[in-house]
């Protein structure tokens, strides 16, 4: 018990606003007690994997802030952690308004074992982090986490030892994917209960509906006619918001930073943070596996983001006939001159993993 409370202080702080400047790390521990549920999107089409999950006919959430200013807009604080847990893994803590409890989400968690796909002759990678790397399941569930949240089919994204605990220690815990992981899921000895399936341009609201999860398009990993894996937006609901996509931009994930442009372009969807790999990962040929640099440059353009948070989930120590051939282009520091050539009102945020990453954001959202 005294070795888990350690290891939670890498994950707890209480989300509140730094005295002068938006962005702070802190170790504090303090968690509190919600509710979990999750609904479909208003007039999409997803998917749920159980009988249990509601059907997609919730309106979008209300937002109802202090006072409207000038115009029918309204100034909202949210507060966002996010904690670095190696490889893809994150823990996401949204709070959406000034008192109530926040939203806490675990996103690509791998927590059990090495990431070996299965193969490790091929491929074995170990988190660095001596402190990281000790979190097991029980570290993320004594969280009450509200929503599980993957982005892609394969193990550094959907990883099975890591499923196959906290899906028989949490099976009611809702879960957001790719139709792409169905198989992965279904195979599970416990199955989770509560899985909505989204394909891109499709939404699923989270706990009171506040925040809704919006699928974006992420990379094909097969044949070009099969379907992309997914990336997400969160989004904060306001008055005038339509359910399937419209909302404050809060958060960006897509852990390969590969992206469909014409989809964000025509959604002219935003985020105020975009967490991407900014350092290339290739293999023979010059065949790209995880892009960055440039293109995570021009994401950020694309969503018009106010801060980007780089994740190295190339930073592991490999073993393996996989990692012998793997090479990566480009750093995080000739990121930040390209970023700051072409972008430089944004600001880049380095996560320490481990060390909660602490973002106060005020928004100036429209409520008439």
């Amino acid at each position: 018990m005294i070795a888990m409370a350690g290891r939670l202080r890498l994950l707890t702080a209480p989300v509140a606003a730094a005295a002068s400047s938006p962005c702070h790390r802190q170790s504090t521990p303090v968690w509190s007690r919600r509710s979990r549920s999750i609904v479909a999107a208003a007039g999409s089409s997803s998917r749920s994997a159980s009988s249990e999950e509601q059907s997609a006919s919730a309106a979008a959430a209300t937002i109802r802030g202090k006072g409207k200013g000038k115009g029918g807009k309204t100034r909202r604080k949210v507060a966002l952690k996010l904690t670095y847990l190696e490889i893809n893994s994150w823990v996401w803590e949204v709070q959406p308004q000034e008192a109530g409890r926040p939203l806490r989400i675990l996103a690509d968690p791998l927590v059990v074992g090495n990431l070996d796909f299965g193969a490790p002759w091929l491929f074995d990678g170990a988190k660095r982090n001596p402190s990281v790397k000790a979190l097991g399941v029980d570290d993320l569930l004594i969280l009450e986490p509200d929503l599980l949240l993957i982005t892609q089919s394969l193990d550094d994204h959907c990883h099975v030892r890591t499923l196959t605990q906290l899906s028989a220690r949490a099976p009611d815990l809702p879960v957001v994917t790719t139709p792409n992981a169905r198989p992965v899921l279904a195979s599970l000895p416990t199955p989770f209960r509560r899985v909505t399936y989204l394909e891109p341009g499709q939404s699923a609201a989270v706990g009171d509906q506040q925040v809704r999860v919006l699928a974006t398009a992420g990379p094909v990993l097969g044949p070009p006619w099969q379907r992309p894996e997914n990336g997400y937006i969160l989004l904060l609901m306001t008055t005038t918001a339509d359910a399937d996509h419209e909302g404050h931009g809060l958060l960006y994930l897509e852990p390969h930073c590969v992206y469909d442009r014409s989809f964000l372009e025509t959604k002219r969807l935003r985020a105020d943070v975009v967490v991407t790999p900014v350092v290339k990962q290739l293999l023979p040929a010059n065949f790209t596996l995880v892009s960055g640099q440039e293109d995570a440059v021009d994401l950020a353009r694309l969503l018009r983001a106010r801060y980007v948070v780089p994740m190295s989930n190339g930073d592991v120590d490999a073993g393996g006939l996989l990692a012998a051939v793997l090479s990566k282009q480009g750093t995080t520091q000739s990121f930040e001159a390209l970023l700051s050539e072409a972008l430089p009102q944004v600001q880049v945020l380095h996560p320490t993993p481990g060390v909660p990453l602490q973002l106060q954001l005020e928004l100036e959202l429209d409520i008439s």
